[in-house]
């Protein structure tokens, strides 16, 4: 265990996970794990609020593949657009495990929030989740319209391995000349191996472990190719002139040195960024609402930059 001290709202946390005694997703198959992460969504999020408009429809994957995604917004205007890519390891995750999210970030930012239902792993391996985040965003800047979208006005959002494509997204866009407005990064993996010092503390017991984190990847990317900037977006040539980021990391996350190593990459060079560590919260902590302070300070900020953003 780590000196960093727990809030104790996410000490009480972690105690009823133990309590609860039920085997982490890598003692899983896939299809359990997956059950398992919807069955648990619900417990610890804000109740769902409901919205003017939320509205399931398919994009088509570069390879022709029919991609789900689902529209939220609290108006019918023609709103600006945050592409969600949900956490989840590459591996679990969906539409009902981020649908709290996505609807507080629509109702609090007044934008439109897109949730993509990108291919998971182990079925569809690195870098499909990648192409089809790519396809999606580049299908909002084109067809956003159709949906009464204004997909000059688009940013880029995700947590965890979310997190991770919609960094990746940022410096695609840059690549292909595609204008973003932000990224909004949450606890994302940025580095391509568990080498950081926050790996090492955080190894076993606050929730997102070493042995989870293997588990995910293993199933998601041969480990010859975790050099790839797809996978690792800290190893890219350059973020030079990718788009303005906002950060918000977990203090007690195995995750947080890379993304604090991610933001000051950035800032390096040249772009501006806002970065939040929440002290005292584990990885997922946004996604717990219900019971964590933090959380909903987290998604406040996250709406606030949307915002602002919009505005510029």
């Amino acid at each position: 265990m780590s000196s960093a001290q727990l809030t104790p709202a996410m000490a009480g946390i972690l105690e009823g996970v133990r309590r609860l005694n039920r085997p982490p997703f890598y003692a899983m198959s896939v299809p359990e794990a997956r059950a398992a992460y919807v069955a648990a969504t619900e417990v610890l999020e804000l109740p769902r609020v409901p919205l003017a408009r939320i509205e399931d429809f398919d994009l088509a994957a570069s390879d022709g593949t029919p991609l789900r995604a689902r529209l939220y917004a609290n108006s019918h205007a023609r709103l600006p657009v945050l592409l969600y890519l949900h956490g989840g390891g590459f591996t679990i995750g969906n539409f009902d495990t981020h649908d709290s999210l996505c609807r507080q970030l629509a109702f609090r930012s007044g934008a439109a929030v897109v949730a993509l239902q990108y291919r998971l792993a182990p079925e569809h391996r690195f870098p499909c989740a990648v192409l089809d985040a790519w396809e999606a965003m580049h299908w909002l800047t084109r067809s956003g319209h159709t949906l009464g979208l204004d997909g000059a006005r688009l940013a880029v959002g995700g947590d965890s391995a979310g997190g991770t494509l919609a960094a990746v997204c940022a410096i695609h866009a840059r690549d292909t000349g595609l204008s973003l407005r932000l990224q909004l990064l949450i606890t994302p993996g940025t580095a391509a191996f568990a080498e950081s010092a926050s790996h090492q503390r955080f190894a076993s017991g606050f929730l997102l472990e070493a042995a989870g984190i293997e588990w995910f990847f293993n199933h998601y990317i041969d480990h010859g190719r975790r050099t790839d900037w797809r996978f690792a977006p800290l190893l890219a040539d350059s973020v030079d002139t990718v788009a303005p980021a906002c950060v918000l990391l977990a203090e007690c996350d195995p995750l947080v040195d890379e993304g604090v190593a991610y933001a000051d990459r950035l800032r390096a060079a040249g772009v501006p960024v806002g970065l939040e560590i929440y002290r005292g919260v584990t990885h997922d902590f946004i996604k717990m609402g219900k019971v964590l302070e933090e959380a909903e300070a987290a998604q406040a900020l996250a709406a606030q930059a949307l915002k602002a953003a919009f505005e510029r």
